[in-house]
């Protein structure tokens, strides 16, 4: 039997159970479950990962829990500028957008971008452009609009100040109180390809076009047969400057890491080194999953063509 599996998460950073009610551990624990089994049944159908990170990714940008499609955070002009990357591990395609407005599912248009364009990454107007001319599903800005969300922004907007993604209402606990929103998902289907899907709303208040890691290409997201599929979450301007993604797949092809150490390698000492907080999930070529935060926590899940299956939010 052809081993595969799935792996996804939706963000990560100061994610305290003190500061978690019951109820909403419920509903994340939830959203996470439905995302994770809606990608499963992709890959359990002998579907292709691609297929499957993409509709994981989709389950959590519905989700206005998350900060990517639906919930994405406000920027500083009090818009919703999204990023989004899938790259496939069979034979190194990608796609990528940035910087896109009114898109439902981003990661539906990076995979357009890979499949039916010329390039590898769209940015602004001119995805948007292209979004159109594919069919892509677009929303007015009252979609994307949430009020948890609003009242972060109101609070970072008047200051210099941008946030990862914060629960306190409070100006002095913007840069402590840090929750990085991105999501993602990395699967290994029947037929032995990896896939990896990455998307994002980005900080609240940013500025000037702000682009993070999430649609990098070896950066935010990373896929190759030979090696590994990867995911970040975090803060992105580190994870740029580690290369964090790829720096996975290099240990692993170079240095002849496993997956688990070549990523404890990059979360845990290269991107700690520099201070760079957050976490990535993982799975090689034979199915084998990490799940690796140097935060407090990470909105984690995986399921396994053995049967193991979890969901996680705490260290």
């Amino acid at each position: 039997m052809s081993v595969y599996a799935l792996a996804i998460h939706g963000g990560a950073g100061t994610i305290l159970k003190s500061n978690m009610t019951p109820e909403l551990q419920e509903a994340y624990e939830s959203a996470l479950s439905e995302a994770l089994l809606a990608g499963y049944a992709i890959l359990e159908n002998n579907g292709s990962s691609t297929e499957a990170v993409t509709i994981a990714t989709k389950f959590l940008e519905n989700n206005i829990l998350f900060n990517a499609g639906k919930g994405s955070v406000f920027t500083r002009k009090g818009t919703h500028e999204m990023d989004a990357s899938v790259m496939e591990g069979s034979e190194l395609r990608a796609g990528a957008v940035a910087g896109v407005q009114n898109i439902r599912n981003p990661i539906e248009l990076a995979v357009e971008v890979m499949n039916n364009s010329q390039h590898v990454f769209l940015s602004g107007e001119g995805a948007n452009d292209f979004a159109l001319e594919r069919g892509i599903a677009v929303e007015p800005e009252s979609y994307f609009f949430s009020q948890f969300r609003y009242k972060q922004w109101q609070t970072a907007r008047d200051s210099e100040h941008y946030s990862l993604d914060h629960s306190n209402a409070k100006l002095e606990d913007l840069m402590r109180d840090k929750k990085f929103g991105t999501v993602g998902a990395v699967a290994l289907d029947q037929h032995g390809n990896l896939a990896a899907a990455t998307s994002t709303g980005g900080m609240t208040n940013k500025n000037y076009g702000r682009i993070g890691d999430t649609p990098m290409i070896g950066i935010g997201n990373y896929a190759n047969n030979s090696t590994c599929a990867i995911s970040c979450t975090g803060h992105g301007e580190l994870f740029i400057r580690a290369v964090a993604a790829y720096d996975v797949s290099a240990l692993m092809e170079y240095r002849n890491l496993t997956l688990d150490q070549a990523m404890n390698e990059v979360v845990m000492v290269k991107l700690k080194n520099i201070g760079g907080e957050g976490g990535m999930i993982g799975i090689d070529a034979s199915g084998n999953i990490s799940m690796i935060f140097n935060s407090e926590g990470m909105y984690r899940a995986m399921k396994h063509s053995s049967g193991k299956m979890e969901i996680s939010i705490f260290k």
